[in-house]
């Protein structure tokens, strides 16, 4: 290779230019045209790159490939592509290029392409290119040199300030360091779909790799540092600077517009025009900036960096003089210390290196190891470290790196597990190695441990790309955003459950009409999907909306959320409105729908809306709009509007006592119900209405409520006639839906007033000595009742939660005892004959009937009762609403349900068998009887009007109740009570309790007893007592002991009957024991006449 001084100006050519202006190929057109060449370039990449175009076109055994780390050297070798550092000396070619020229300025790497500026040499020719910045320089260092200018291929202009997310395709984005680089990847990754990263750690494979990722339209965006503008030819339309400033080694600096003008020329390729610009916290580019960037026009390289290349190797401080030299030419200045010079210099101080670099040859190998570059990064004095051991090693007996040490540090980077940083830094050791394996006289055996490290090397790399294509790269999307490129029409499928593919990828999924781009982890965040979607999304909606334009009104589903749902998938919602009645419809869709298509699916959804409500809520929507109703009824039929057909009947009690009976006929016309605690559609307790009607008030109260309109209270399952109160479910939500809440647990409007039609008879009936009824089942007679299994029925509950429904209503629970029922011991001696006992049976007053069927009259006369509010005038809404009770809140009945001791017959033979036994001390239990509440002051208007009405048999029984005074339990005479009950029947009296408190039994009986004998006795009662008398002789007891049953105080618990007149009074429950024992005592004559 030619390198005299003489000879610099021999056949050189200057070929300048800015970026994109064909250089390199026409370096290596040239170099092919002559007989053997060699070209020297910036980068292994770029090298390797025109390494494999010259192979390709003339063979790889004519071309010879020389990097710092990989040397492919064939036999016969002619063309040589070289790295500027590894360019061999030894080599005389017919041609030579060096590329890049302008880096003779750089302060890490100028030295060594300012040596080959000057020194090497082609026989033939000799081609320097670069920037139109180096004329001058190379002008004063090379006189008579020719110069070429080529100018740009295409144009290059600024574009502005651009987001990330904005960005166009095929962009290259520029940052300098790892962790901006990444940072700036992942963003794009999960906006754009991916991106192909650039950086100078990587091994030349790994870049090569992902270049070819970036080169193949996999990805649409690169990311890297400005390692880019070192020649290499890639098809980016826009290069965005994320930052202009770097760390050049020494300390922190701004970029020069050279620099800055290498790096965005790398825009616009070949014939196509290129933009440049700003991204990212960069700011934008001052106008002189700009112009000088858009014409080319940079100041000119003043000096290049030099370094003496002819060192004396005699001694290790010569070698360091020589290092030290300073140039004699103009332009030329000494470089700082690079890598190999600080090693030298660190490893000087160490005695033991000092005393092995004795000789020249010592000091030269010393100097040669010193180029081992720092692939590591870590340290200079770590780098001199390694750089001491191996030339120990080398200085040692055997001359090389000895086999198993070299080994162990190969195997240490022979693992491809970790994450990318990982990764890298074992790449960063094995390079060490590989160099060093590179060396021909460094180790035993160099072609097996090139091999070895090279295929380590090799392994990692692709490791590592994988790792940055995993992260940094969506290879779904970026396969379907090339399908989008390379093809007019694309391929799509939506499957029956929405799912959509295009190209075989999953995009998305359609439900309704909103689309979801597909949002796994992996994937991107929505926006590269949807615009792949969107070419066949609009077919797809077109056809939905005609198809729900078309549909029957069955197609369509109202959820309980409000959602409108349509083959099981929601396309609109109700929100709320002014009318309640007439809910907003508003889609949900996205903006792919049409605005005609989307006003179809408006009409059609409006138009279903008010089918479903003038059909389900029927009774509501005529009564809103009706014109007959006037009035105080027109106020009424408003407020059931708003209240969705379930209004409280408190809430307007005043307006309900001005209601009159032409004003609730035209109500009822509508079909208004009137009950005694709510006034209601009973239509609209169907499940349908019920819901809608829920679902309604939801939408209307559930901001107002705190009510999360996606996660609407739980409400009864359908067909629950009772069920327990929720407490995240508010009171007038139950209304809405039917039910009236009654403490702990949510009645349905129409079963509650079936428990009021089935209490009312009960309250309302008393014995009558002209009459002789038999009692309801579960009525006392005094104004109370017990509870039934027909009411437990009903309500579907247990006796506990009936009690408190009771309670609610406004019952009040009063305990009374009596004696404990007895099975009945019913045995004749001998067999009776059975027409006679017909005959006395069928004689019996109409009183004794309920002993044959006790609970026959109970059943025939609740249906009765429960007829009764709907037909008669006057009980339905004032009197029940006030004696069965305007009321508080509860549930829970007796235990014992209707299975009173009262009303039956198994209780009254247990009396009579407790009266045969007098000298027994009798049990006794406690039953629950149920009272309504009332006013005092009502209870006084009812009683004047009780009196004014019932002159005759009432008035006579209150001048009985007051000569005879209080009933022995403490509670009214049975006379008094009925009375009672009855009056306030026929008023609107609301609840009071007793004004007396209630006494015990066994307190009140001692005084009651000379009252009690005092009476006259009916005859049929004598006769009875004297028949029972007989009987009791026969069977062995004496009549002294009935005497002394007269003057013991235990029988006296049989005074819960009212006050009798010479025998059992007909209005007791006791009266058919008393027919009981007649018939006993007759069959006893016909059995002994005698």
């Amino acid at each position: 290779m030619a390198s005299d001084l003489e000879t610099r100006i021999r056949n050189v050519t200057a070929v300048l230019g800015p970026t994109n202006t064909g250089k390199t190929h026409l370096a290596i057109e040239r170099m092919l045209g002559h007989e053997s060449g060699m070209i020297g370039l910036p980068l292994r990449l770029l090298a390797r790159e025109v390494y494999d175009k010259i192979a390709a076109r003339i063979g790889a055994d004519k071309v010879a490939l020389i990097t710092g780390e990989e040397k492919i050297k064939p036999e016969r070798a002619r063309y040589w592509v070289a790295t500027v550092e590894a360019m061999p000396r030894d080599v005389d070619v017919d041609f030579l290029a060096i590329d890049e020229i302008q880096l003779a300025a750089d302060p890490e790497r100028g030295h060594v392409f300012t040596d080959r500026l000057l020194h090497a040499r082609g026989r033939a020719e000799t081609l320097l290119l670069g920037a139109q910045t180096m004329r001058e320089a190379i002008q004063d260092l090379i006189p008579g040199a020719n110069f070429i200018s080529r100018p740009r291929l295409s144009r290059l202009t600024y574009a502005g300030e651009k987001k990330l997310t904005r960005l166009p395709g095929r962009s290259a984005v520029v940052a300098f360091s790892a962790n901006e680089v990444y940072a700036i990847a992942e963003l794009i990754r999960r906006q754009r779909g991916g991106t192909a990263v650039v950086l100078g750690a990587l091994s030349p494979r790994t870049r090569n790799a992902q270049v070819a990722l970036y080169q193949s339209g996999d990805v649409d965006f690169l990311v890297a540092t400005d390692a880019i503008g070192m020649g290499l030819n890639l098809d980016v339309d826009h290069v965005a600077f994320s930052a202009v400033r770097k760390f050049d080694g020494q300390s922190f600096r701004n970029l020069t517009p050279g620099e800055i003008g290498q790096i965005a020329g790398r825009a616009g390729r070949h014939m196509n025009d290129g933009t440049f610009g700003v991204t990212g916290n960069c700011e934008p580019f001052e106008a002189d900036l700009v112009e000088r960037l858009e014409t080319h026009t940079f100041d000119n390289v003043r000096v290049l960096q030099w370094r003496n290349r002819r060192l004396d190797f005699a001694t290790l401080d010569r070698l360091r003089d020589s290092l030290r030299e300073m140039p004699n030419e103009p332009r030329l200045t000494r470089a700082r210390m690079a890598d190999d010079v600080i090693a030298l210099e660190t490893l000087a101080t160490d005695r033991e290196i000092a005393r092995q670099a004795s000789g020249q040859a010592a000091v030269q190998r010393l100097w040669e190891v010193c180029q081992l570059p720092d692939y590591r990064k870590i340290s200079s004095q770590s780098h001199a470290e390694l750089i001491g051991t191996l030339y120990g090693y080398l200085m040692s007996p055997e001359g090389r790196v000895p086999e198993d040490w070299f080994a162990k540090q190969v195997a240490f980077a022979d693992r491809t597990d970790g994450d990318i940083d990982t990764l890298a830094n074992r790449i960063a050791h094995i390079r060490t190695w590989t160099f060093v394996s590179n060396r021909a006289d460094w180790l035993k055996d160099p072609v097996h441990w090139q091999g070895r490290t090279r295929a380590i090397e090799d392994s990692l790399s692709d490791a590592l790309h994988e790792q940055l294509t995993q992260r940094f790269v969506d290879r779904r999307t970026s396969a379907l955003m090339k399908g989008l490129r390379d093809k007019e029409e694309l391929s799509a499928e939506i499957a029956e459950d929405g799912a959509i593919t295009v190209e075989n990828h999953f995009v998305g999924r359609l439900s309704g009409f909103r689309f979801s781009p597909e949002t796994q982890a992996e994937g991107i965040h929505g926006k590269a999907a949807r615009s792949a979607a969107a070419h066949v999304l609009s077919r797809e909606l077109g056809m939905r909306a005609r198809r729900v334009a078309a549909a029957k009104a069955d197609a369509f589903r109202l959820s309980r959320s409000g959602r409108v749902l349509w083959r099981d998938e929601e396309i609109a919602e109700f929100q709320p409105a002014d009318d309640p009645l007439k809910p907003q419809v508003a889609l949900l869709a996205d903006e792919h729908l049409s605005g005609p298509d989307r006003e179809k699916i408006q009409a059609r959804l409006e138009a279903w809306r008010d089918e479903v409500i003038a059909e389900r809520l029927k009774p509501l929507v005529e009564i809103a709009r009706a014109e007959d109703v006037t009035g105080l009824a027109r106020g009424i039929a408003f407020r059931l509007t708003e209240s969705f057909g379930m209004l409280k009947r408190e809430l307007i009690a005043d307006m309900m006592k001005s209601l009159d009976q032409e004003a609730r006929a035209q109500l009822r016309k509508y079909g208004v119900r009137f009950g005694a605690f709510n006034i209601y559609f009973p239509a609209l307790l169907k499940p349908a209405p019920a819901e809608l009607s829920a679902t309604l008030w939801t939408l209307k109260n559930a901001s107002a409520r705190g009510i999360a309109p996606d996660a609407p209270p739980e409400l009864p399952r359908a067909g629950l006639t009772s069920a327990p109160v929720q407490p995240a479910t508010p009171e007038e939500l139950y209304r809405a839906y039917g039910f009236h809440v009654c403490g702990p647990r949510a009645v349905r409007l129409d079963i509650l007033e079936r428990l009021a039609d089935l209490i009312r008879p009960l309250l309302a009936w008393r014995a009558n000595p002209d009459n002789a009824t038999p009692p309801p089942k579960g009525s006392t007679g005094d104004g109370g009742f017990v509870v039934t299994p027909e009411m437990m029925s009903i309500l579907g509950c247990s006796p506990d939660e009936l009690s408190n429904v009771l309670k609610a209503l406004g019952f009040w629970l009063d305990r009374k005892t009596m004696p404990k029922p007895a099975e009945p011991a019913v045995k004749p001696v001998t067999p009776a004959p059975t027409e006679p006992a017909s005959a006395d049976v069928a004689a019996t007053p109409a009183a004794e009937a309920p002993a044959a069927s006790p609970d026959m009259p109970a059943a025939e006369t609740t249906p009765q009762a429960s007829a009764q509010p709907d037909s008669s005038p006057i009980m339905p809404e004032a009197c029940l609403q006030h004696d069965v009770g305007e009321v508080g809140k509860g549930e829970t009945p007796t235990a014992d349900g209707g299975d009173s001791p009262l009303p039956g017959l198994p209780h009254q033979e247990a009396a009579a068998e407790g009266a045969a036994a007098p000298t027994a001390a009798p049990e006794t239990i406690v039953i629950e009887i149920w009272r309504p509440r009332r006013h005092r002051s009502e209870d006084r208007v009812g009683a004047g009007r009780r009196e004014g009405r019932h002159d005759g048999e009432r008035r006579d029984g209150a001048g009985r109740n007051r000569r005879h005074g209080r009933h022995r339990n403490g509670g009214p005479k049975p006379a008094e009570a009925g009375s009672s009950v009855a009056a306030d029947a026929a008023t609107a009296a609301g609840g009071q309790p007793h004004a007396e408190p209630q006494r015990p039994a066994d307190a009140a009986a001692p005084a009651e007893k000379p009252r009690h004998g005092a009476g006259h006795r009916d005859r049929g009662r004598e006769r009875g007592e004297r028949e029972f008398d007989r009987n009791r002789q026969r069977q062995g007891r004496h009549r002294d002991d009935r005497r002394d049953d007269k003057r013991r105080p235990g029988p006296a618990i049989h005074s819960a009957a009212p006050p009798k007149k010479g025998g059992v009074d007909p209005d007791s429950p006791f009266a058919q024991l008393g027919a009981l024992r007649d018939a006993l005592a007759k069959q006893a004559r016909e059995k002994n006449p005698s």
